[in-house]
């Protein structure tokens, strides 16, 4: 199969972007990506209820002859009825949507969705955690670009989420985390590599270089590069419980990754899947367990659905 073009739908969210173009790669596309914004009150309604317009976008999306795509690759609420507008227009165009799109999956010709959301269909591809564009390659490459800021051979990097509607993240829960940071590892000789990610604080960042970066080095901006050499570098991976795109992502480095939970907000039964799934496949284990050595198959769930994909689009 030769370089397709495809047309990337999301609402600009960093986990959103991640999985389009982790799928995107996979596919080896060429690919633009178009941020999604909805007119009120379309932007709080569900996409069951909205009308198949371009009346109900900000923006308008138009394709012109020179950059019709073969694959529009969607992700996130407000992407739904873009996709599907793009698809009446143009049959043609073979559309992915990533999460549950919440409306008649037969919309799109294929759909990929955690098998933790327990989505089932003929044409649902169901993924070991989320999609995501880290690559190990990717990985390899950035290893340097921390190396001169942390001079140790025992390190162990931790990845900052945010608050979102499931956890809160507030002061005592990270100071919590951190001590117990110092209490495990600090004290055996490591340092730390804190990360921050689009969804973290500055207060939060803030408290990070307060409390931690005597131990090591705090990142005090998203910076991907940072981002990948601080997998590469690390013997441990710590990251916090709120994001499963996150410690997905955390997998392709297949070095030892232990969650950092947080008491949620409100009923967490898909993280809890999803944490026992990790588990279950020897990925993940909790922060303030016991610390050893343990290797997995490095895991990247993109490149495995790509392949199906593919044969799909072939016939």
């Amino acid at each position: 199969m030769g370089k397709l073009k495809a047309l990337l739908l999301t609402e600009g969210m960093h986990g959103m972007i991640s999985q389009v173009e982790g799928m995107a790669k996979a596919l080896n596309t060429e690919y633009s990506h178009k941020i999604v914004r909805l007119n009120f009150p379309w932007n709080f309604i569900p996409p069951k209820f909205t009308p198949v317009s371009q009346a109900i976008l900000k923006d308008k999306i138009y394709i012109t002859n020179n950059e019709k795509p073969d694959l529009i690759i969607s992700c996130g609420r407000k992407s739904v009825i873009p996709s599907i507008f793009l698809k009446k227009k143009n049959p043609k165009i073979f559309t992915i949507h990533i999460q549950d799109p919440k409306v008649n999956l037969k919309n799109f010709d294929a759909i990929v969705a955690p098998e933790h959301d327990n989505l089932k269909g003929e044409n649902v591809y169901n993924s070991k955690g989320a999609i995501h564009y880290i690559t190990e390659l990717e990985i390899s490459k950035a290893r340097q670009y921390l190396a001169d800021k942390i001079k140790s051979e025992k390190i162990v990097s931790l990845i900052l989420g945010g608050p979102n509607k499931y956890y809160k993240f507030d002061k005592a829960e990270l100071v919590e985390i951190f001590n117990e940071i110092k209490k495990i590892f600090v004290s055996d000789g490591y340092k730390i590599i804190i990360i921050p990610s689009m969804r973290t604080p500055k207060k939060i960042i803030d408290l990070a270089i307060r409390e931690m970066s005597s131990c090591g080095h705090v990142v005090n901006k998203v910076d991907k590069q940072a981002y990948l050499s601080a997998y590469a570098l690390a013997n441990y991976v710590i990251v916090t419980c709120d994001s499963t795109s996150m410690i997905s992502e955390a997998a392709t480095s297949g070095k030892p990754i232990f969650v950092a939970h947080m008491k949620p907000k409100k009923d967490n039964y898909r993280f809890i899947r999803f944490f026992e799934l990790f588990k279950q496949m020897g990925i993940t284990r909790d922060l303030g367990k016991k610390v050893e050595t343990w290797t997995y198959i490095k895991h990247n769930e993109a490149q495995r659905i790509a392949l199906e994909i593919k044969n799909k689009i072939k016939n």
